[in-house]
């Protein structure tokens, strides 16, 4: 179907779904759900849709399943996914062997000390355990370079306040006081009620801390929409390190994100696929989603499931990064010489 047609079905079948729920008066815990997206097409008419089916168990009874490829059509990408979880920190994962004999940064490297920063490695709150640097930012209007990742990452999910210590590395990698390396600046609240859009948050970097936007595969300053990357996508992360994936849906509407504080929804949300292993785990929040080939932004990665994917691997959430930078108003940073594209 085409791209305009599958958004009227997503839309159709959300509303069914929205009607079950109410009518089982569902605890909104995020079990027993279902969330819709839209699976990427290089033919403009072979879009189709992805339902993903949410539950407490290892594995869905196959009625549900059914039931729920009878409603989206015979060709739609029907998957059990489990929980998604915002990805809180975890043991280290080893992430995928290296590409074309190219240096990249190991699990343990990223989760030491590293003077200047560099996108991928530990940092979090003084009250948080630990996740991922993603980017590099300016704010509209302000000079310094701002450190981009999750709220619940650098904003103790809406607990920490502005001016409170971010750490590199984490705290679950050792950080203390004395690894400071700026402040909580600003956070995009998350809404209890839904839908959220975005779990973003930004610290500023103390003057005295240096960084290095273009280390391990050259500066990201341009933006792309996911449902225009036809390439597989790539992330460094604290925990797993260097991976790839490609986008198995897009525009999905209604995931339930468990944090430690109840379940978030979340709308127009991109969903990965490991192509060699899990794509992400816990303490890879907030890393930066490129393409492979010419590092274009795709998004903001936040949560992930433990099932769902290729053999057995779970499926990992981002938000869309432009949606991101919208919502902090604020511009890519490339370092010296570098001049952020627009979006």
């Amino acid at each position: 179907m085409h791209l305009d047609e599958a958004r009227a079905r997503k839309a159709e079948l959300l509303d069914e779904a929205r009607s079950v729920r109410t009518a089982a008066a569902d605890p909104g815990d995020g079990s027993g759900g279902i969330y819709v997206g839209i699976v990427p097409s290089d033919r403009p008419d072979g879009y189709r849709i992805a339902i993903r089916l949410t539950g407490d168990g290892p594995e869905e009874p196959s009625g549900r399943i059914e039931a729920a490829r009878a409603s989206g059509g015979a060709d739609a990408d029907v998957r059990y996914v489990g929980r998604v979880r915002a990805l809180a920190v975890g043991p280290t994962v080893p992430g995928d062997p290296p590409v074309g004999g190219t240096d990249e940064p190991t699990p343990t490297e990223l989760q030491q000390r590293v003077r200047p920063l560099v996108r991928g490695s530990s940092v979090a709150h003084v009250e948080v355990s630990a996740g991922t640097i993603g980017a590099f930012v300016r704010l509209t209007g302000v000079s310094q370079v701002h450190v981009l990742s999750n709220n619940h990452v650098l904003a103790a999910t809406d607990r920490g306040r502005v001016g409170d210590a971010i750490l590199q590395p984490g705290p679950a990698d050792g950080g203390t006081e004395a690894d400071r390396i700026g402040a909580l600046a600003v956070a995009v609240p998350l809404d209890a009620g839904g839908p959220n859009l975005v779990d973003a948050a930004l610290a500023l970097v103390d003057d005295d801390v240096t960084v290095d936007p273009a280390a391990h595969d050259g500066p990201v300053t341009a933006v792309v929409d996911p449902d225009a990357v036809r390439s597989l996508v790539r992330k460094i992360g604290r925990t797993t390190g260097v991976t790839r994936g490609r986008i198995s849906a897009f525009e999905v509407d209604g995931v339930p994100v468990g944090y430690g504080t109840g379940v978030f929804s979340f709308d127009d949300q991109i969903e990965i696929e490991g192509v060699l292993g899990l794509f992400s785990d816990g303490g890879d929040s907030g890393s930066l989603i490129t393409t492979e080939g010419d590092r274009l932004g795709v998004g903001l990665l936040f949560a992930g499931s433990a099932t769902g994917g290729p053999g057995g691997t779970g499926v990992t959430y981002a938000n869309p990064l432009a949606a991101v930078l919208r919502a902090l108003d604020a511009t890519l940073d490339g370092g010296p010489g570098e001049v952020p594209d627009p979006l």
